[in-house]
């Protein structure tokens, strides 16, 4: 099979259908290059509904932006996703996981913890205001994904989640770690992350993140639940 980003970013849309889930305008397409088929997911820009606190038309941008950050920081339970025009206009296509039925958040109990944990982490860093357990998903090798992150990267503290799971505990030594390193790596002349950040999302959301990461690393715990709307609607 070709690379992934290239059939994402070149293939031909052979068919683009408006799922019938979600508040935005979301397509299940299939893209066609070099005689072979893949299956992706299509957010296009003018299908986004207006949000009193995210700037209109940035939710593309911020999938894009979330799917750098987990490669970047090595934690790459994002499906790869581009930026590119389509049948409704620009958007972001993120390719399609075959997943098994009925598996998300709240039936992954006991399962693959510190990748768990990573992405609480991840959602906290990011400033993930819409993390539902449907927005995992189970591969079929059993693999853990993450989907829908449209609605990440704000200034304001904007974090809602079903993951309060591990509110009040350490952070596992490794994911320290592997934080400290990514904010390490940040600073080389070679990585190019944030100068690919401030293109997608405003320099005040790029210094709130960069706090972010500051605060996680100094405070070693997860975040405890506060109060107020903590929780997003529904859950799944």
């Amino acid at each position: 099979m070709k690379d992934e980003t290239a059939i994402l970013e070149a293939g031909e849309f052979t068919e683009c259908k408006l799922t019938p889930r979600g508040s935005n305008y979301t397509y299940l397409a299939t893209l066609s290059y070099e005689e072979q088929e893949t299956k992706a997911v299509y957010k296009p820009q003018a299908g986004e509904m207006p949000l009193r606190d995210y700037p209109s038309g940035t939710l593309y941008l911020r999938e894009y932006a979330s799917f750098l950050l987990s490669q970047s920081i090595g934690w790459r339970f994002i499906p790869t996703t581009v930026i590119r025009d389509g049948p409704h206009g620009v958007g972001a296509v993120q390719l399609f996981i075959e997943a098994e039925e009925d598996q998300h958040y709240f039936t992954f109990t006991g399962q693959c913890e510190l990748d768990l944990q990573r992405i609480a982490i991840f959602d906290v860093i990011s400033n993930n205001g819409d993390r539902k357990a449907g927005h995992f998903l189970k591969g079929m090798d059993g693999r853990i994904w993450g989907i829908d992150h449209g609605l990440t990267f704000h200034y304001q503290h904007k974090l809602r989640t079903v993951m309060w799971d591990f509110q009040g505990q350490p952070i596992p030594q490794k994911i320290i770690r592997e934080l400290e390193d990514f904010k390490r790596a940040l600073d080389t002349p070679e990585n190019s992350f944030i100068s690919e950040l401030q293109q997608l999302i405003t320099g005040v959301e790029v210094e709130a993140f960069l706090r972010r990461i500051e605060a996680a690393i100094s405070s070693g715990t997860f975040p405890v639940m506060g109060a107020g709307r903590n929780t997003p609607w529904p859950p799944i």
